[in-house]
């Protein structure tokens, strides 16, 4: 079936004349393409159902078309008349035409299959065949490739031989051309060289080559080449007359050498005047140029020398001008802050300058490198130490300079700001390059004269400034003392001077003095080992001032306490004198007392400043000495055994000061207990009078002296040693009042008076927070009550307190009834082992 120009689908099979009853014939072409069943069977049954679908289309068309279908099935108008035809006349007449049409249908499609079924076994068959043949085929050409790449092998590994044979002949090639160049050249070399031999001092017959100025680089190459040559030859030759001797030696190149020298001479002259003319003129590429050819002679040093010599940096009007901007005008007295700031500008502008010239290096020379060597060598070896050398002049150990010019001090402080500024100068030119120098090494070479003894001028330094201190502090003291005249002692004036005082602030000064030379130390050191030698050299010298300097101050202190003595003794007098000498003695006395209480003062603050300075001492060691001590074994150990042992002295003399403290309170307390205390305090009249409970006047005196004079020592003393001495004096004055009170004696009511001083004394003491003291003052108030007991009580009175026994013994023989009452018999048969 095809279509046709209206778009419907013609009829592809054919039919008998009968158009109703004809045979229907299939087409293979009907299956061809895009196949669809519905087409297909549309077009075998389109031909015999029009008229009825013809007659459907006009009932439904018609004028009862308004009576639809009901349910599906299509009404008529008449309803009687039209179902009675529709009974005797069949529904669908063409059922019996399709089935015809269905049957041929099938049968034609049963002999289509079959012949598509016989195509497709031909097709089979034809394919088996043609895959066979094409497989042989391939077989074929399997073969063929196999020997085509053998070929290809083959004909590779022949230009690989014929290549290596290519190359084996140009390396021949290449070889002939270098010796015959080599040839060529060394022709021309022994002509250059025989000219050169022909006389001695002849360089006139010379080829052009070696006169015209635009072939002077290969002049020069060639010249280097002849004058090496010649120089073997003459070495071989020597050693070949040494063997076979010098009857057999040839006539060598001895004139060739002197006039090859004398050639590279004036050719190099020639270049570093054509190199003086560019420089001048900033010709680069000239300079450049010379340089280049230069570096064959001596690979350029001569050129790299002559370059840095004739820097205006290197002048000597430029260096007397350095000296002058550090040192300032000639005759002044330089200081090291205006040295230090002169050191920094002008080490810059020396920086800034090698930067410039290092511009100019590198544009110029082959080997810019060698050149910035050369010229920072320089700096450091020429224009540095000239500075130096005027600016560190080293003072005699031996006859130092005055402290009025400066003294050791101000060398030491230029020395360090030098090496500072120096060190400083020297990582700068590192900085901006200066090829393979050691900069560092350079350097510290310039200040070894100085480091190699420098601790011994730290040493004389320190030295040097404790004793102008010491001088110092002596002329204010004079001064102060002539300026306020002398005080006459009789009037119980201090007898020592606020000016000899040890002085914290002096002690200061010491630390800030070492610190200082310390820093310097830190500075000059850099091994661990050194630094730790040179750092306990400088504390030693600490140490040194700080004990004499407190050790003296002590031992003034102690001089006072000294004189004072001496003073009550002048005036102790016996008892048989009168009694104006006697008022005499007392004011004297009084006046000794006075000056012995100062001077007990004026000893405790020195203490007190003495204990402050070590503390001072203490401190500094333990945060800037210690660490540097530390990376050094055994050191950080010595050294705190020097500093105990210099202390030593000073301790000594305190305590002999602490000792002749005890000493002149225990006098003064003596002579209170003597002037104050009277026969009749302790032994009162029974006049029938209440007694007296209050302390004696000698009681009250001596607490209210010691009130006042150690008031001092507590706040001078502290810790253990404020313990010791406070017990020394408690038991001291435990002494002095047991021999004391020895010579009285009492009745009861005397008794009680003893035992509310006892109380007295017992709550002074008790501030001393010595347990040992507070103990025997309690011992002396049980022992007190043998004098207010009856007689027969005494045997109970020391049951619980055997150990005091033996002194109240002493005691009780104090008793105003001993003899009356007979207590000496009634003791020993009580005590018999105190008998």
């Amino acid at each position: 079936m095809k279509e046709t120009k209206g778009g419907t689908r013609t009829d592809r099979f054919s039919k008998s004349p009968s158009a109703d009853s004809g045979p229907l014939v299939l087409d293979i072409d009907d299956f061809k393409g895009d196949f669809s069943f519905d087409a297909l069977f549309g077009n075998l049954v389109n031909e015999l159902l029009p008229s009825y679908l013809e007659d459907d289309t006009d009932a439904t068309d018609g004028p009862g078309a308004s009576d639809a279908m009901a349910n599906g099935h299509l009404r008529t108008p008449s309803d009687s008349g039209k179902l009675a035809q529709g009974l005797s006349s069949p529904l669908f007449p063409e059922v019996d035409a399709l089935l015809s049409l269905f049957k041929n249908s099938c049968k034609q499609l049963t002999d289509l299959r079959k012949q598509i079924d016989g195509k497709l076994y031909d097709l089979k068959k034809e394919v088996a065949a043609q895959d066979s043949k094409h497989r042989k085929t391939l077989a074929e050409l399997e073969k063929g490739v196999d020997g085509l790449f053998d070929s290809f092998a083959r004909l590779d590994s022949r230009i690989s031989s014929v290549g290596q044979t290519a190359a084996k002949i140009g390396d021949h090639l290449q070889s002939a051309d270098a010796q015959r160049e080599t040839a060529s050249q060394t022709i021309d070399l022994i002509k250059y060289l025989m000219e050169f031999n022909s006389s001695p001092g002849d360089l006139m017959e010379l080829s052009p080559l070696f006169s015209d100025d635009s072939r002077v680089a290969e002049a020069a190459a060639i010249a280097q080449k002849l004058r090496s040559f010649a120089e073997d030859d003459i070495g071989r030759q020597g050693i070949t007359s040494s063997v076979v001797g010098n009857a057999t030696a040839s006539r060598g190149l001895e004139v060739a050498v002197a006039n090859l020298q004398e050639y590279c001479n004036e050719l190099e002259n020639r270049l570093l005047a054509r190199f003086d003319a560019a420089s001048q003129k900033r010709e680069l590429s000239t300079m450049a140029e010379c340089a280049k050819i230069l570096s064959q002679f001596n690979r350029g040093t001569s050129a790299m020398q002559h370059y840095v010599g004739l820097r205006p940096m290197f002048d000597l009007e430029v260096m007397n001008e350095d000296a002058r901007l550090v040192l300032g005008d000639p005759g002044s007295q330089p200081s090291p802050s205006n040295v230090a700031r002169g050191l920094s500008s002008l080490y810059k502008e020396i920086t800034d300058t090698v930067r410039k010239e290092a511009a100019t290096i590198t544009a110029v020379f082959p080997s810019p490198n060698d050149v910035m060597s050369i010229l920072v060598q320089r700096v450091l070896e020429d224009r540095v130490p000239k500075l130096l050398d005027k600016l560190l002049v080293k003072p005699s150990l031996l006859n130092p300079p005055p402290m009025e010019e400066g003294g050791l001090i101000l060398y030491l402080r230029m020395l360090a700001v030098a090496y500072e500024k120096t060190q400083d100068l020297a990582k700068d030119l590192s900085g901006v390059g200066c090829g393979d120098l050691d900069v560092e090494g350079l350097t510290e070479s310039l200040f070894l004269p100085h480091k190699d003894i420098y601790i011994e001028y730290e040493q004389a330094s320190l030295r040097q400034l404790y004793k102008s201190k010491m001088e110092e502090l002596r002329a204010e003291s004079q001064q102060s003392s002539e300026s306020t005249g002398t005080i006459g002692r009789s009037k119980g004036a201090s007898i020592s001077s606020s000016q000899q005082q040890i002085s914290v602030t002096v002690v200061t000064e010491f630390v800030r003095w070492n610190e200082e030379a310390i820093s310097r130390a830190t500075l000059f050191s850099s091994q661990p080992a050194t630094l730790a030698a040179n750092v306990r050299a400088v504390f030693t010298c600490l140490l040194d001032q700080v004990s004499l300097y407190i050790t003296e101050g002590l031992e003034r202190a102690r001089d006072s306490l000294t004189e004072a003595a001496s003073l009550r003794e002048r005036f102790v007098l016996g008892t048989s004198v009168s009694r104006r000498v006697a008022a005499a003695a007392a004011s004297a006395a009084e006046a000794a007392a006075a000056a012995g209480e100062s001077s007990f003062r004026s000893f405790m603050v020195a203490v007190q400043r003495c204990g402050s300075s070590v503390a001072i001492v203490q401190q500094y060691f333990a945060n800037s000495i210690s660490r540097l001590l530390l990376p050094v074994d055994g050191a950080h150990a010595a050294s705190c055994e020097e500093m105990a042992s210099a202390m030593s002295s000073a301790e000594g003399a305190a305590y002999k000061g602490l000792q002749q403290c005890i000493e002149t309170v225990m006098a003064e307390v003596e002579r209170l207990l003597s002037a104050e205390q009277k026969a009749t305090d302790y032994r009162s009249p029974d006049d029938g009078i209440a007694p007296d409970h209050r302390p004696t006047n000698a009681c009250t005196r001596v607490v209210a002296y010691l009130s006042r004079v150690l008031e001092s020592a507590f706040t001078a003393l502290e810790g253990l040693n404020k313990q010791a001495f406070l017990t020394e004096l408690g038991n001291r004055l435990h002494k002095v009042l047991l021999n004391h009170w020895q010579k009285f004696t009492f009745n009861p009511s005397g008794g009680l008076r003893l035992k509310r001083d006892i109380t007295e004394y017992g709550e002074f003491v008790r501030s001393f927070n010595a347990p040992t003291v507070d103990e025997k003052f309690e011992l002396l108030g049980i022992m007190a009550n043998v004098f207010i007991v009856a007689p027969e009580s005494l045997s109970t009175l020391f049951e619980g307190t055997p150990s005091i026994r033996k002194d109240a013994q002493r005691f009780i023989q104090l008793r105003d009834d001993y003899k009356s009452a007979k207590l000496a018999a009634k003791l020993s048969s009580l005590w018999p082992s105190s008998s």
